[in-house]
C-alpha cells in the first residue's frame, strides 16, 4: 500500500493537467469506472497486479480496459506509469486523493445520509439542500439504510456527524431516566 502522500501526488499531478485541460471531472469519473471495472472483473484486477504476467500482457490488459471504458489517453498513461512502477495496486488511493482535493478545489463536500427505510429523490434533495444550506458548500450525497435506526435520519458530513435518529434519542431518554432522582 502506498503513502497517502504519495497517493496525493499522482493525484494532484492528474489534476493539474484536467485543470489544464477542462476535463477536471471527467478524469475523477474515469478512475471511479476503473475501480468499479476492477472491481467487477476480479480477472482483469488479477492480470493488472499478478507479477507473473508480463508488463507487455499487463499493458495489452490495461489497453483493453481503456477501450472498453473510453478511457482518456491521460488515464490510460497514469495507469500504465502505476503498472511500471508497480503501484497500480493503490489505484483507489490515488482515486480517494483525487476526489478530495478536486472537492476541496470546487468547494464539494460529499456527506452520506443513513435512514431507517430507503428515502425518496424529493427527501434526499430536501436533505442536501437543508446540508448545503448549513455547510455554504455544495453538497454530494450518498444515502444508505440501517433498519435498527428505528427513524429518523443520521447525516455524516465530513467529519461532523448530525444524529436524528429515533433509536439515539431513546438511547438518551434511557440515560436522562436512569439519571432521574426517584
Amino acid at each position: 500500500m502506498i503513502d497517502a502522500r504519495v497517493a496525493r501526488r499522482y493525484a494532484r499531478a492528474l489534476l493539474s493537467l484536467g485543470l489544464e485541460e477542462g476535463r477536471h471531472e471527467q478524469y475523477g469519473e474515469e478512475l471511479e469506472s476503473v475501480l468499479r471495472a476492477l472491481k467487477t472483473s476480479r480477472e482483469a484486477s488479477a492480470i493488472l497486479s499478478n507479477p507473473g504476467y508480463t508488463l507487455r500482457q499487463r499493458h495489452a490488459a490495461v489497453d483493453a480496459l481503456a477501450s472498453a471504458l473510453k478511457l482518456s489517453p491521460v488515464l490510460v498513461n497514469l495507469l500504465r506509469l502505476l503498472l511500471d512502477r508497480q503501484r497500480i495496486a493503490d489505484l483507489s488511493g490515488v482515486s480517494r486523493a483525487y476526489r478530495a482535493i478536486l472537492d476541496e478545489k470546487v468547494g464539494r463536500v460529499r456527506a452520506t445520509v443513513t435512514a431507517a427505510q430507503p428515502l425518496g429523490k424529493a427527501e434526499l434533495e430536501r436533505l442536501r439542500e437543508a446540508l448545503a444550506g448549513v455547510t455554504r458548500r455544495n453538497i454530494v450525497l450518498e444515502a444508505k439504510t440501517d433498519s435498527s435506526l428505528i427513524g429518523g435520519v443520521v447525516a455524516q458530513v465530513g467529519a461532523t456527524m448530525l444524529d436524528g435518529s429515533l433509536r439515539t434519542q431513546l438511547q438518551r431518554m434511557r440515560e436522562e431516566l436512569k439519571r432521574a432522582p426517584i
